[in-house]
């Protein structure tokens, strides 16, 4: 990414302590949890960071999955093998702080993440997410995510006819 924010992966220079998105168990996730979690390799992070000053201004955490062919919308278990679970990339955390909220980051950040999966060696055939609230999963909406089996605001972004709204 260039201008104004690069995206990199985490590492123990960055200072998170002062990033605060407005809710409070992202913003803690970040601070004490994320990177237990990197070392024991559940999941990868990467942070947004204000080019000329090295502040986080957002992050989001991506993590291999698996999802029950059952529960895979039915216009999508047509064109797949009956194999019992369909390899995702979860989008487990997706933040902005507040400070640079209303600027499309948060679109970049997803943008990143699905560019990222798609130059993955590994087969991925979508992105999922959890989406926490209806706030973010209109965002997920907006940017071509649909519903995904009968669990609420679990969404999915299929990769293999990729229309992603920018």
């Amino acid at each position: 990414m260039t201008g104004r924010f690069r995206i990199e992966v985490l590492n123990a220079q960055h200072d998170r302590e002062k990033f605060s998105c407005g809710v409070e168990a992202l913003d803690r996730y970040l601070l004490e949890r994320v990177t237990q979690d990197v070392r024991r390799r559940a999941t990868a992070c990467y942070l947004a960071l204000e080019t000329d000053t090295d502040r986080v201004a957002g992050y989001y955490t991506l993590a291999a999955g698996g999802v029950p062919l059952t529960d895979m919308p039915e216009d999508i278990i047509k064109r797949l093998p009956r194999y019992p679970s369909v390899p995702v990339a979860k989008l487990g955390r997706l933040a902005v702080d507040a400070d640079f909220q209303g600027q499309r980051l948060g679109g970049a950040l997803l943008w990143d993440a699905v560019m990222r999966t798609l130059r993955s060696e590994m087969a991925v055939f979508a992105v999922v997410v959890d989406a926490k609230n209806e706030h973010a999963e209109a965002f997920y909406r907006h940017h071509g995510f649909t519903s995904l089996g009968s669990l609420p605001k679990q969404l999915i972004l299929s990769l293999t006819n990729l229309t992603f709204k920018g």
